[in-house]
């Protein structure tokens, strides 16, 4: 196996089996990434050998999406540990933590990113006085990170597929329609994804399913990302404009919404995603369609009860809003001005989805409502 994964559980790029985040084959001291700012044009891997190479690259969206956000997390730890002073465990302490403060503070709003750092925290502090374990065991800790988020994704996929395989049976077999919003695919995780997981085990498994795409703006994962690599696997799908959902639906056009997430609220159900999310659960809602969220259980908060009062969205720069890039007919990546010089934007980069408009949340665990008793009832050791 090669990629940082047995191919068993990976995904395939033009036949070669790749995790979006891994160790250097040759040199444990370097973290390799998929640089997704070059998708769909271009496929780069590229080399981090600092904490603060790993910050930029979370906070510049190198790599993005609340799994790979954490994964990222765990590795720019270990690459902290590795950086941190020797003279004592005081200064190596105080390093690893401030380097900690450093990520959480790239991407508020995923809940994933402060609790692998908080994790691999715990973990270099579990092991004890002697720095160079510190360092294994930070090491060790990404590794683990990655594996479980993989593994999960792929359980949750299977979970997932059940509910696909339902609507194919009501429909005698016909194509499956989903719609999805930004990408939840396994460019924002290690492996699989979240919202496509049900999507892949579905395809694999031969059912027939087809997959509505939102472009997601304003920068357009869905239509660089999502659509990429569902073609990659081969999965049947159709780009569309973000506004196109409601009319889809209304058609009858859509058998359900699967989204992800980066933060779902355990005791209320509430569901922070890309923007957008929430005016696709309200036509869902109208037009009784199913909306499922998928997320590993890295993603849930334990504590927060309110989202829309509580979850702090993330702004960003107006150049994503007024600026887009892409391939003109020269074959260059170029990107260009939409709107009048000088034009004010917002950037609003998440919004939340009431509870009450998802039909259930897809985890590892399995399906369950979307309420803190029914998340409670696959995580009862988080009742006490």
């Amino acid at each position: 196996w090669i990629r940082g994964a047995p191919p068993h559980d990976t995904m395939l790029v033009d036949g070669v089996h790749y995790r979006t985040i891994f160790l250097h084959e040759q040199d444990a001291s370097v973290v390799r990434i998929i640089d997704q700012r070059k998708l769909p044009h271009l496929f780069e891997i590229e080399d981090l050998r600092t904490w603060e190479e790993m910050a930029v690259a979370i906070k510049d969206m190198h790599v993005r999406g609340a799994g790979l956000v954490g994964a990222s997390a765990g590795f720019g730890m270990y690459l902290a540990a590795l950086a941190a002073p020797r003279e004592s465990e005081a200064a190596f302490k105080s390093f690893v933590e401030a380097a900690g403060e450093a990520l959480k503070a790239t991407r508020p709003t995923a809940v994933n990113l402060e609790c692998m750092v908080t994790r691999q925290l715990a973990t270099m502090e579990a092991a004890g006085p002697d720095l160079a374990g510190k360092v294994a065991a930070a090491k060790a800790g990404a590794i683990a990170i990655a594996d479980e988020d993989a593994e999960f994704c792929r359980r949750l996929g299977e979970h997932g597929k059940k509910l696909i395989s339902e609507i194919s049976e009501k429909k005698g077999g016909a194509v499956v329609n989903v719609l999805t919003h930004c990408n939840a695919g396994w460019l924002a995780f290690v492996d699989v994804g979240s919202a496509t997981a049900p999507i892949y085990a579905a395809h694999d498994a031969g059912i027939k399913v087809h997959v509505f795409v939102d472009e997601t703006r304003p920068r357009n994962q869905g239509a660089s990302l999502t659509a990429w690599e569902l073609g990659k696997h081969g999965v049947p799908h159709t780009l569309v404009a973000d506004n196109t959902g409601g009319h889809l639906m209304q058609h009858g056009m859509v058998d359900l919404v699967i989204t992800g997430a980066d933060r779902v609220l355990a005791k209320s159900g509430d569901v922070c995603n890309k923007i957008g999310t929430y005016l696709k659960a309200l036509a869902a809602k109208d037009n009784n369609i199913p909306m499922f969220v998928a997320l590993p259980s890295s993603t849930f908060d334990w504590v927060m009860l309110d989202g829309v009062k509580q979850i702090p969205i993330e702004s960003r720069g107006e150049r994503e809003v007024k600026y887009i890039s892409g391939l003109d007919e020269n074959g260059e990546v170029r990107e260009v001005l939409l709107c009048p010089p000088g034009t004010p934007a917002a950037n609003y980069a998440f919004d939340v989805t009431p509870a009450r408009l998802i039909t259930s949340l897809i985890t590892e665990r399995g399906v369950c409502p979307a309420t803190g008793a029914g998340v409670l009832s696959l995580f009862p050791e988080r009742s006490s």
